[in-house]
């Protein structure tokens, strides 16, 4: 199936609020039909004109430079004491999830064989990087997830172009949040005032196709989102799929001009499971194989980056099953916590947290 893709124009264009009376039947439907497909798909292709096709290329050209730099130059922007949430974290490191989830393990044996992922026999063969995006609180419980970023030597432009992709891209987020907000009949500010001061992530990561080419490699193994939205501009490589609520696998196509937002574990937690943290992968397929070839001969970049911000709740904020949600005969498998908890939970699991230098 096609993703659906939601052109936001109309609603930036709009300044009412949810309860004003001119705010039209046609809006309304827009933010109806975004709950709606995050529910039942939990991916959502958006159009945002704050947005452009050259400003994503912009941001992957500075991260294809970064990336073809030697290992022991990268290193030099590891974190592993701040729980690789700031700099750079190699390859071989970052676990997925379906590595060391034993219900995940065996949920692939009950899956169509058509809709089964690769399943991941190490750690993610990427590197990632990590940049924090928007002001931090100045009074937090979770001082490793809001730490200082880090900045490579000889990329004088770096802080400008991250935060310039950072900052649009949590600009479209917002909106989503906002839009789903008001299409699940919640207050229009229910998600966002809770993003406010967020350690908000800009997360390219990348994969050295010139050494991992062959189909079925894993990039980033079958997993979801720890956080509340993650949204992607477009790669130059295919190799993404995700999973939609009905169990379908689907190889993923982002339109030029396009960004792809993804439910995260978050949005499941404040709507009781309204919203499933969707399942995805990144692996080398034959079209991949495709873009390869094509790479090589326009001599173009063999690094495969995907433009990925992770949009969180902040991490003294609360989370737990929001307005009506809380009603929900599922809102007890959701107790109340700080989101930071959480993260640092998750963090534990996929490797990240508390692991010593590989420097």
């Amino acid at each position: 199936m096609e993703l659906p893709v939601v052109d936001l124009s109309r609603y930036l264009q709009s300044s009412n609020s949810e309860s004003d009376p001119q705010l039209g039947t046609d809006l309304l439907d827009s933010c109806r039909e975004v709950s709606r497909i995050l529910k039942e798909t939990g991916a959502l292709l958006v159009k945002d004109p704050r947005c452009s096709a050259e400003d994503n290329d912009r941001f992957i050209d500075m991260m294809e430079t970064y990336f073809s730099k030697p290992d022991e130059f990268k290193r030099l922007q590891e974190r592993p004491n701040l729980h690789y949430q700031v700099g750079v974290t190699p390859e071989g490191v970052e676990v997925p999830r379906s590595l060391v989830d034993e219900e995940m393990q065996e949920k692939f044996k009950t899956m169509p064989n058509e809709c089964k992922p690769h399943i991941p026999k190490g750690p993610d063969h990427k590197w990632r990087y990590m940049w924090r995006v928007g002001p931090r609180p100045s009074n937090t419980r979770f001082k490793e997830l809001n730490s200082e970023p880090v900045i490579p030597e000889g990329f004088p432009e770096w802080k400008e172009v991250m935060d310039s992709w950072g900052y649009k891209m949590i600009s479209a987020v917002e909106v989503v949040a906002e839009m789903a907000a008001i299409g699940f009949g919640l207050p229009k500010d229910a998600f966002t005032s809770l993003m406010k001061q967020g350690p908000h992530l800009l997360a390219p990561t990348g994969s050295d196709l010139s050494c991992y080419n062959e189909d079925g490699t894993i990039f980033a193994g079958y997993h979801y989102d720890l956080n509340f939205l993650t949204i992607h501009g477009r790669s130059r490589f295919p190799g993404l799929y995700i999973w939609l609520r009905n169990g379908e696998k689907v190889a993923v196509k982002v339109p030029v001009g396009c960004l792809l937002i993804q439910t995260g574990k978050q949005i499941e937690w404040l709507t009781a499971g309204e919203c499933i943290a969707g399942m995805h992968e990144v692996v080398v397929t034959s079209k991949t194989k495709d873009a390869i070839k094509l790479a090589k001969e326009q001599n173009r970049s063999l690094w495969r980056v995907s433009s990925t911000l992770f949009a969180h709740i902040a991490s003294d904020a609360e989370l737990k099953p929001l307005g009506h949600f809380a009603e929900s005969s599922l809102a007890s498998n959701y107790p109340a916590m700080p989101a930071g908890e959480y993260v640092e939970q998750e963090l534990s699991v996929i490797n990240l947290k508390g692991k010593k230098s590989s420097s």
